[in-house]
């Protein structure tokens, strides 16, 4: 499997890219909001991406992140969303907005993705609300840290590739995950402390670790 791919940018279409890795060209598919990040034509790029193999497919999904290829994959795990649908959803919200209405039931922001109807967008949030926490944990630290294990495709150049604009401040990332495991050391469900942290998010999006603590403990509190 191709789980990284970093090269030549050589060409870009309306929903694709090709990458040229050692003088082979990788045709990668990409969101809306992935596109708008990419470098240009003849500069460096690096994604993530996710291959689906079929009897009459073979396609390569790309994301500028590990914490958005993850979602990609959980979002295609629900039944009826396919890789189209994932990448209207990611291309509309983001990861951060995909965890955020995941977390908070929220699926009329999911519904607001193009393709997506209320049933699915409904469908979507249900099945993956216990498994948000796993993935809003996935902060920058973690996401580095795992960059060895991902099979990488050197670039022909030692040119390093150009951040994309829509890849989460890891500090952002390391604050909600440092929120949500102290939430679970605390006896909170992951559910209840993902929706919590979510909205402490949404509300203070610069919060740090123990601001997103405090907040999320106020949410959680009985209400008399």
């Amino acid at each position: 499997m191709i789980g990284k791919l970093t090269g030549r940018l050589d060409y870009r279409a309306t929903d694709h890219i090709l990458i040229d890795v050692r003088g082979v060209g990788y045709i990668v598919y990409c969101s809306d909001r992935t596109m708008a990040a990419l470098p240009g034509v003849g500069e460096v790029v690096a994604l993530y991406t996710d291959m689906v193999v079929r009897e009459d497919l073979m396609q390569l999904y790309g994301f500028p992140s590990l914490v958005e290829k993850e979602w990609h994959r959980l979002l295609c795990s629900v039944q009826g969303v396919g890789a189209k649908v994932s990448l209207a959803i990611l291309g509309a919200l983001g990861p951060d907005g995909v965890s955020r209405a995941i977390a908070l039931g929220d699926w009329a922001s999911v519904k607001s993705a193009k393709g997506v109807g209320p049933k699915t967008a409904q469908r979507i949030v249900l099945d993956l609300k216990d498994k948000a926490p796993g993935v809003m944990a996935m902060g920058g630290t973690v996401a580095q840290a795992m960059e060895g294990a991902v099979e990488v495709i050197e670039a022909p150049e030692p040119k390093a590739p150009a951040r994309p604009q829509s890849a989460a401040p890891a500090g952002a990332a390391a604050a909600t995950a440092g929120a949500l495991s102290a939430l679970a050391n605390l006896g909170y469900g992951p559910s209840d402390a993902a929706g919590a942290v979510a909205q402490a998010a949404a509300e203070a999006p610069d919060a740090g670790e123990a601001a997103l603590i405090k907040a999320a403990l106020r949410l959680l509190a009985p209400k008399s």
